[in-house]
């Protein structure tokens, strides 16, 4: 790309980028993250549960019947900090835990239609969110804003993202 080529950073080269760049980029971070997540909060909030319940559902959802030790692995959170949130979960009514049809050590996780329902407002409030700012930004901004997102993963979360990504259910 020729110097100067670059209008969406009004001419900047982003191979030199200043640490003040750099600083304005993560307080963009932090700042939509709060946006990302505040629509959701509230919802979640009137059901007296927090982000980590959140999380849970969404990859319950996502890989439905998915055993404690992978939930495990993709939130990357402790046994005992996700068995408080499962129990929490199973016991409000919205996951179930089945037996393991190959090793009957394993419980594999399942949303139950209360569970479905919840994880869907939660889902759309962020795609409603995610669809507007991804229109306004257009199909190249898109592109690359999922570039460097991927580009900040470490290694192994990447090859566990792109997995997963790719995996359709």
């Amino acid at each position: 790309m020729a110097e100067g080529s670059n209008s969406a950073m009004g001419g900047e080269n982003l191979l030199f980028l200043t640490d003040e760049q750099l600083r304005k980029g993560i307080e963009a971070m932090f700042f939509a993250y709060r946006g990302f997540t505040a629509d959701p909060d509230r919802i979640l909030d009137a059901h007296g549960y927090g982000r980590a319940h959140h999380r849970a559902l969404h990859f319950i959802n996502r890989t439905h019947g998915t055993t404690v030790n992978n939930l495990l692995n993709i939130l990357g959170v402790t046994k005992q900090s996700l068995n408080r949130v499962l129990r929490t979960l199973i016991e409000d009514g919205l996951v179930e835990s089945r037996v393991g049809r190959k090793d009957r050590r394993e419980r594999n996780l399942f949303l139950t239609e209360k569970g479905d329902t919840l994880e869907r407002a939660l889902s759309e409030a962020q795609r409603e969110r995610m669809r507007a700012a991804y229109r306004a930004a257009g199909p190249q901004a898109v592109a690359g804003f999922r570039q460097v997102l991927e580009a900040m993963m470490d290694d192994e979360i990447r090859r566990q993202y792109l997995n997963m990504r790719d995996r359709r259910t």
